[in-house]
């Protein structure tokens, strides 16, 4: 955990050099006015560790509003560099022509304050845009068709939803949409595929009961994502619990005879000592038989050993990116973020994964909207 918030705030304060030598190439501030600059940055830099100390110590509102302040302002900074690599690449390729031509082509070019002001004004629009997108929450339809379906039953209906992240950002107004989606899709049975919560969780209590209003026929069923881990497992599985739902640690468990669930924790559990370190190949191989075989999964990684052990791996974690182009740099780690939504394992297997029903970090999504997933199991 350590390696990975040194790595991050590495490279979020070159981000903000960079911005920072931007602004100071177009207007060319002064001592005092850089040095201002500078504080903001700097304080920005270091905003996910102010709201997470102001959580902790019980300062909820100053925190809930450093988390707006902070995690917006990580949107736009984001934006704002990758648009403006664009005009930069664009400066090296006249450069370049310059020299193969041995002409000056600095009329080309466009200058430093228009290099700055137009990735900041789009960067602001598309934020402005997806605070709005991340409202904005998708039912996508699944349908597969197997014979693993009890004949009697034929049609069987699971509802997933995934990195809701419930904290000081998703609170009741967000999360009843969630569970209006689910409530129109009619499920069978709902399951939660990790980080259900987010950040610190002791001021969150009373939201379990929106969730737990929600009563499907066949029960509801959950796993630990990361975030879990970082909230506090002991708070998050209260909590999770407190919703309704059975949290699956590394087990298995039959339903009504038609249907097995398969939960599995997230490998950051590890760094908490508190990961149930079971094989999936072992733990699917103990139900596999006759009935279809769900598997909950939170990251969409594939475990070759237990290919063939599964029907259906419901996964999250990735949220397609939730701002691109950051898609574009999910995809290099997790082989099925290229996109989201269902993939073929083998012959009878697949992979779902969703794109998250809720933010973590900037409460904005950009052409990757939030989802609740209905997934109807047909017998053929």
């Amino acid at each position: 955990m350590n390696l990975f918030l040194l790595t991050f705030f590495l490279l979020y304060s070159a981000l903000h050099l960079y911005a920072f030598l931007k602004a100071k190439a177009a207007f060319h501030f002064s001592n005092k006015m850089s040095s201002c600059l500078l504080l903001i940055m700097v304080i920005m830099i270091f905003a996910p560790v102010i709201v997470r100390f102001s959580e902790k110590q019980g300062f909820e509102l100053f925190a809930r509003m450093m988390s707006y302040i902070g995690y917006i302002w990580m949107g736009i900074m984001f934006l704002f560099f990758t648009s403006s690599l664009i005009i930069d690449l664009y400066h090296f390729l006249v450069y370049i022509s310059s020299l193969l031509v041995k002409r000056d082509l600095i009329a080309f070019t466009p200058s430093a304050r228009f290099s700055f002001f137009v990735p900041l004004l789009l960067s602001m629009v598309i934020c402005i845009y997806g605070y709005f997108e991340a409202w904005n929450i998708h039912t996508e339809k699944v349908l597969i068709k197997t014979a693993k379906i009890p004949e009697a039953v034929g049609r069987l209906r699971i509802v997933q939803i995934s990195d809701v992240h419930i904290g000081l950002i998703i609170r009741e107004g967000k999360l009843k949409k969630v569970i209006e989606e689910v409530k129109k899709a009619e499920p069978d049975i709902l399951v939660s595929t990790g980080d259900l919560v987010d950040g610190q969780i002791n001021k969150i209590g009373a939201l379990s009961k929106l969730i737990e209003n929600v009563n499907p026929r066949y029960g509801k069923f959950a796993i630990t994502g990361n975030h879990e881990f970082y909230a506090g497992l002991d708070q998050a599985i209260d909590f999770t619990e407190k919703a309704g739902f059975t949290v699956l640690r590394g087990k298995g468990v039959n339903i009504s005879d038609m249907i097995t669930i398969v939960g599995v924790d997230d490998p950051v559990g590890k760094r908490y000592n508190l990961f149930k370190d079971v094989s999936e190949k072992e733990l699917l191989s103990e139900h596999a038989g006759k009935k279809f075989t769900l598997l909950l999964k939170h990251r969409p990684i594939v475990d070759k050993d237990a290919l063939g052990l599964f029907d259906l791996q419901l996964s999250g974690h990735v949220h397609k990116g939730q701002i691109f182009p950051f898609s574009l740099i999910t995809r290099i780690y997790y082989r099925y973020t290229t996109d989201s939504g269902k993939f073929r394992l083998l012959d009878n297997s697949y992979l779902y994964v969703s794109r998250g029903s809720g933010t973590w970090g900037p409460p904005i999504r950009f052409l990757s909207p939030p989802e609740v997933t209905m997934i109807e199991l047909v017998r053929p």
